[in-house]
């Protein structure tokens, strides 16, 4: 696609799209996705991202191959050493026969350069079997396309964003995803992860509770209490669902600490963000990401992509920019943090208004709100949890509302140049077109001066090139009206120094800072050259 279009942040997928060397998934992946209380990683001695092409269960002396994931039954722990030693498969997975054993069998797979899983008491082969083989034959069916987060990485930013383990079920309870978790689980949490639904006696506990009703008919957060005396904690749920269709639901469990204050909040848009995928899944829309990057761009027929993304081309959108205002020498780390980053905010744009689009281009991030929206107070919020989880100066820019789909392109520039524009004050958090409206036109005016040479004042040219220092000074000492006790003080020198700067500027220039024209003359052109 040309020009400097992202990926539209898409709904997200139900497992990991990765593509590995040579098809399959990469074991870092798999691991990942699998998790505790399924899974652990215990040794990886070529590295984590080589590449999962098939899930074999075997016993010690059958044959393997590279690319392979080894189940190995018959044996454990200590017992399968031997096995371990003379597998040709890239991993092995096995069950641990007791505590203390886990450095024996890391030295063995670090010696025979094969990973080794270790799967958790009490869950079956074939679980383990079905689970990993589905994210093989996923991403080697995904190969060639662009990889999309997924309901995992969405359970884990909602853990990230409330403090508990998050689980996501269908409408029948199976449990779809959840996030990576300690020990802080209950029973619950651990007997759904390992059976891949809700247990029953807890099933009918929230089916007394009325539970189920509320989600699915209200759009309602509801709390359910823990019983302590059953080991249960407590949790918070939100059900997914697409008008009166109820899709499944969203859980977090309190662990170790209080659930954060906005739970509510992060638990509805990710229950919007879910349900656009679920609803989605069965359409197939698999090239939404690059299309609705068209909104950003103009690249597409409007008609056509507004029909595809269930959006009306008449109605207005207010266009909102974001710069992370991120510098990463790796590039690759860079992205990894920006796509963790845009799922948070995905889920945050998501709880504020339910059609909100999340799309990230230029090196910025944009969301697009249907319909004019006071946006200013959850924006500030917004900025204020990108700036802790990043610790850099992240800015906003409400560039303005686009009357049609047509002009979304148009407001997404201006949502730049305020961005560009905002980056002088890291203070500012959130500025919008109305505030940045005179800065917005001197910007305009000073581009438009660089491309005419044949207009410029020469003098002033020649002042910004040979004596930078004393050109910085006038531009403040301009901006400031002309009060040398203000200017002085924003450039940390004594008033006299800068009157003495002054002085040398006119004998330099010619410039009369007693006429307002010379002034904004000079002003305007040092804003392209200083």
């Amino acid at each position: 696609m040309a020009g400097c279009a992202g990926a539209f942040r898409p709904p997200p997928t139900l497992v990991r799209m990765t593509n590995a060397h040579h098809g399959g998934v990469r074991l870092q992946e798999l691991a990942g996705t699998l998790g505790s209380p399924l899974v652990e990683l215990l040794a990886a001695p070529a590295g984590a991202d080589v590449p999962i092409r098939r899930v074999v269960i075997v016993e010690p002396g059958d044959a393997t191959e590279a690319g392979d994931l080894a189940l190995l039954v018959g044996v454990r722990g200590a017992a399968a050493v031997p096995a371990i030693e003379a597998a040709a498969a890239t991993a092995v997975a096995i069950k641990l026969d007791r505590e203390g054993e886990t450095a024996e069998v890391e030295k063995a797979a670090v010696e025979a350069g094969v990973a080794v899983l270790a799967v958790a008491d009490g869950v079956r082969w074939q679980q383990v079997e079905a689970l990993a083989g589905a994210l093989v034959e996923r991403a080697r069916d995904s190969q060639g396309e662009q990889s999309h987060p997924d309901l995992f990485s969405l359970a884990d930013t909602v853990a990230t964003l409330t403090g508990g383990p998050v689980t996501i079920e269908d409408v029948a309870h199976r449990v779809l995803a959840y996030s990576h978790s300690d020990d802080e689980v209950d029973q619950v949490r651990r007997q759904s992860i390992l059976g891949r639904t809700c247990p029953d006696d807890y099933l009918s506990h929230l089916q007394r509770l009325g539970v189920f009703g509320r989600i699915w008919s209200e759009e309602e957060v509801v709390e359910v209490p823990g019983r302590p005396e059953l080991g249960l904690r407590r949790r918070m749920v939100a059900g997914v669902s697409a008008g009166d269709r109820p899709l499944g639901s969203i859980w977090v469990q309190e662990a170790g600490r209080p659930l954060a204050g906005r739970s509510a909040e992060v638990l509805r848009g990710a229950a919007r963000m879910a349900a656009l995928w679920l609803v989605r899944a069965d359409g197939g829309a698999s090239r939404t990401d690059e299309l609705a990057v068209g909104l950003l761009t103009g690249e597409f027929d409007t008609a056509a992509l507004a029909a595809h993304l269930g959006v009306d081309p008449a109605a207005p959108t207010t266009v909102i920019g974001l710069d992370l205002r991120m510098r990463e020498e790796d590039r690759s780390a860079l992205e990894i943090r920006r796509d963790r980053l845009t799922d948070i905010i995905s889920v945050h744009a998501a709880a504020f208004h339910r059609g909100a689009l999340v799309i990230p281009a230029c090196g910025n991030i944009y969301v697009l709100l249907p319909r004019p929206s006071r946006a200013g107070d959850w924006l500030e919020e917004l900025v204020d949890v990108l700036r802790r989880r990043t610790g850099t100066p992240v800015q906003a820019a409400v560039a303005g509302v686009a009357e049609r789909l047509d002009d979304i392109p148009a407001v997404k520039k201006r949502a730049s140049r305020i961005l560009r524009l905002m980056a002088g004050e890291p203070g500012l958090r959130v500025a919008t077109e109305s505030r940045m409206r005179a800065a917005l036109l001197l910007d305009g005016v000073a581009e438009a001066l660089a491309q005419r040479p044949d207009v410029r004042d020469p003098a002033i040219d020649r002042l910004a090139a040979e004596h930078p220092d004393l050109a910085r000074s006038l531009r403040v000492y301009l901006e400031r009206f002309g009060d040398v006790n203000e200017a002085a003080a924003v450039m940390h020198v004594h008033p006299n120094t800068l009157r003495h700067r002054m002085r040398r500027v006119t004998a330099m220039t010619e410039l009369d800072l007693n006429d307002p024209e010379h002034r904004l003359a000079a002003l305007i052109q040092l804003r392209t050259a200083t």
